[in-house]
């Protein structure tokens, strides 16, 4: 710290004054002068921390506990990306006098493998631009005064673990009713199990999709504020996942046992299931008894509005008949509907016919869905999956011309779940951590400079006129030596 604070003040504090002048003169140009206060606080900053690192590798050398058990074997340098800047400082591999293990204590202190790089914080600024933009520019803003490649970025994302969801609340939220969206977003692969692997269908087309499938819980809707027309959700939880790492049982579990742990089922009167009728959405009416499925107002007016294309001005009336059918009427009066449909169709084998028959086989496989949302339109607020898919999933990996590998897929969009709900990436990068083995004196006693000082405060009586003596504090050197050998004790 002494270095830095002579630094401080014979290198900055003159360049600040020097910068001040230069904006004095030309007050115009505020925006150079922040630029280039802010590039000296930086460089200031990275002596800094240089600094202390330096000070910390010189007392392991010098600790009288470390030369218990340990030798300096190598002297040597590490450099680390920060998120302010690379920084480097000194470093010794020392050698366990027992068995011969060679270590970089200094690392293990920190809890980093000697291996690492990058900072965590480092790192959580990495993952907080590339789960919005792209891996080139999270390796760009990694760092303020330097950067990370884009493969680092990649490999990083690539080997990422996400904690439970799971985690139960103090006290479980009982909302009169629990809504359940889904849907899912195509993304392109570059290749499925290794590069040029991809094929072709008969019209040409290359054989590189795969689904990213999206869920979402809350409570239900309410304006954005006060009358306003929009509407936001009420408590929102996001969940990605894809058709590779994670099959849809393991998906759905992992839902369900977020909503057994923050809601008390027994007093929510009904769950909503909604969505567009996919195999994999359908899994999850089995994880919780009574739940009610409804197919999405998106899909339904969709093939709707395909199925009486060629009314041309009788359109509208003939998408009324079948809203009212499906909601108060039954399958064979639907299908009587749909028999008059194709009677009004002037080619039996055109475009149009099939739209008639694709939207009334969709209805009919969905039918209890469709007649739920529309008998309860007033109730259920509309599904936004569609919209949710966007803003979640495509806008980050399907929206532009991008090839995902299937694991980058997988991590990108349960990265993009854990950012939507608000996560903290720096928490993130801690739960990648390990613990790393205890380096020095493990089971050994040794106190911290406050229990020093309280253990002699509660011997007063004991010691009578002499307790004035042990009155004054340590100073923060001593305190510093203790407080580093209280973690080589254990790490």
């Amino acid at each position: 710290m002494v270095k830095s604070i002579q630094y401080f003040n014979e290198e900055c504090v003159p360049t600040f004054e020097k910068l001040e002048n230069e904006f004095i003169r030309n007050p115009m140009d505020i925006a150079t002068y922040v630029m280039d206060i802010t590039r000296v606080l930086h460089q200031a900053g990275i002596r800094m921390i240089e600094e202390t690192l330096g000070y910390l590798s010189q007392m392991l050398k010098e600790s009288e506990l470390r030369k218990m058990d340990w030798v300096v074997d190598r002297n040597g340098d590490k450099q680390l990306i920060t998120s302010l800047g690379a920084i480097c400082y000194p470093k010794a591999l020392f050698k366990n006098k027992e068995d011969g293990e060679r270590a970089y204590l200094l690392d293990r202190v920190m809890n980093m493998h000697s291996h690492e790089r990058i900072t965590e914080d480092a790192e959580a600024r990495m993952l907080e631009e590339a789960v919005q933009t792209s891996y080139r520019r999270g390796g760009n803003e990694a760092s303020i005064l330097d950067s990370v490649s884009k493969q680092t970025v990649k490999n990083k994302i690539h080997r990422l673990q996400f904690p439970p969801e799971d985690e139960a609340l103090v006290e479980k939220r009982a909302p009169r009713m629990l809504f359940i969206d889904a849907d899912e977003d195509h993304v392109s692969l570059q290749f499925q199990q290794k590069k040029g692997d991809l094929t072709r269908s008969r019209n040409g087309h290359k054989n590189n999709g795969m689904i990213t499938k999206l869920v979402y819980t809350y409570e239900g809707i309410r304006p954005e504020s006060p009358g306003s027309k929009r509407n936001v959700l009420i408590n929102p939880h996001y969940f990605c996942s894809d058709s590779e790492s994670e099959d849809n049982q393991a998906f759905w579990d992992r839902i369900y046992n977020y909503i057994d742990t923050h809601y008390d089922l027994g007093r929510i009167e009904r769950i909503y299931l909604n969505g567009d009728g996919g195999a994999w959405i359908d899994t999850g009416k089995k994880g919780i008894g009574g739940i009610v499925s409804t197919i999405d107002e998106f899909h339904l007016q969709k093939y709707l509005t395909k199925m009486t294309a060629h009314m041309k001005d009788s359109q509208w009336d003939a998408i009324t008949e079948l809203r009212r059918v499906i909601r108060h009427g039954g399958k064979r009066e639907f299908k009587e509907v749909t028999e008059r449909l194709r009677a009004c169709l002037q080619d039996l084998d055109g475009t149009n016919a099939e739209y008639v028959a694709a939207g009334e086989k969709y209805i009919l496989d969905n039918w209890m869905a469709c007649k739920v949302r529309l008998s309860y339109r007033k109730m259920l607020p509309g599904c936004s999956a569609e919209g949710h898919v966007s803003h979640v999933l495509s806008s980050r990996m399907s929206t532009q011309a991008m090839g995902w590998s299937k694991k980058g897929a997988g991590k990108m969009a349960r990265l993009r779940a854990y950012y939507y709900n608000g996560g903290d990436m720096l928490e993130l990068v801690r739960y990648q951590k390990e613990e790393l083995p205890e380096a020095v004196g493990a089971g050994r006693t040794f106190f911290t400079p406050t229990e020093v000082m309280r253990s002699e405060k509660n011997r007063h009586y004991e010691l009578g006129k002499y307790m004035a003596s042990i009155q004054g504090s340590l100073s923060n050197s001593i305190k510093k030596k203790l407080w580093f050998n209280a973690h080589l004790t254990g790490l």
